[in-house]
């Protein structure tokens, strides 16, 4: 089973410089692609990810690590990286990776209600114990949230009149499946005559801000990268991976801001993104950026 597939895995690894017998923190595990090659590399590994199948997925593949404790698992969310690091003993360590976003598995899993391309559930939770599903904002936000919702998150050009035909369309019955999401928005957007991909292709920004939403992303990631910076020796780095606009946007000014207040140097004046190469090997790793900061 292919997880999920890593991107910019040389090019993340390489910037962490990982040393044998090291401490690292893996605050986004996935399918365990990064941690396996810091491993290999004679790392140790603090692996964290808040999805209860990824943590199943590499408990049941990294059996060895685990066992001679190069790898130590913690499902939980990184806005806690601190807690669940000093309570594993990664007081202090060489390097922190964050590779934000949606793994594969969740993608292509249909029944966790991330994909535009898949008909399932409306739910788009990374940790299946979260409370509010997407289903509930769809069809629970106001006119105006909606708006500001697909505004903000998804940077949608026509929000307000997204946000207008849900409103209208859930009176008759609510809207539950990804598939009578995909159709409505289709509608709203005005497409008739178009294939079925390119209809689903055009709700990516609407999906992106519900799960954005649901999930909390944005401000678990503000809370997460200065705890990150406080946890990493001197000289220790932290990485992160971004597939969007809104979180690399607050990568960047979190970097700017620890390198004015003289606690980091940052090392990626300009981001590392995939290669062609890597772009046509896997689609999903388009929109990458890769962005590195030292602590001093």
């Amino acid at each position: 089973m292919n997880y999920h597939k890593p991107v910019l895995l040389e090019e993340a690894v390489q910037a962490l410089g990982v040393s044998r017998g090291q401490q690292y923190i893996d605050a986004t595990l996935g399918g365990g692609g990064h941690s396996a090659e810091i491993i290999n590399l004679g790392g140790l590994i603090l692996g964290i990810d808040s999805d209860r199948d990824a943590i199943d997925f590499v408990s049941q593949n990294q059996k060895a690590a685990i066992k001679s404790r190069q790898l130590v698992l913690v499902r939980g969310n990184f806005s806690q990286i601190d807690q669940i690091a000093k309570e594993n003993g990664f007081d202090k360590v060489s390097g922190i990776l964050f590779d934000l976003g949606v793994s594969s598995h969740q993608i292509d899993d249909a029944s966790r209600g991330f994909s535009y391309l898949k008909s399932g559930p409306l739910d788009m939770r990374m940790d299946q114990g979260l409370g509010v599903k997407a289903a509930d904002l769809v069809n629970g936000l106001g006119r105006n949230e909606l708006f500001e919702l697909f505004k903000n998150y998804g940077e949608e050009p026509f929000a307000r009149k997204i946000a207008d035909f849900i409103a209208s369309a859930r009176n008759s019955e609510p809207i539950t499946t990804t598939q009578e999401l995909v159709d409505l928005l289709a509608r709203s957007y005005g497409f008739n005559n178009i294939n079925e991909f390119a209809k689903a292709k055009s709700s990516q920004r609407v999906f992106q801000a519900l799960r954005i939403a649901v999930n909390d992303e944005l401000e678990n990631l503000k809370i997460a990268l200065p705890k990150a910076l406080d946890l990493l020796e001197s000289g220790g780095r932290l990485i992160s991976l971004t597939f969007h606009s809104l979180e690399d946007r607050i990568v960047k000014q979190a970097f700017l801001e620890f390198e004015s207040e003289g606690k980091g140097r940052i090392l990626t004046k300009k981001p590392i993104l995939p290669s062609l190469k890597e772009i046509t090997e896997n689609k999903r790793s388009k929109g990458a950026k890769l962005r590195v900061i030292e602590k001093i």
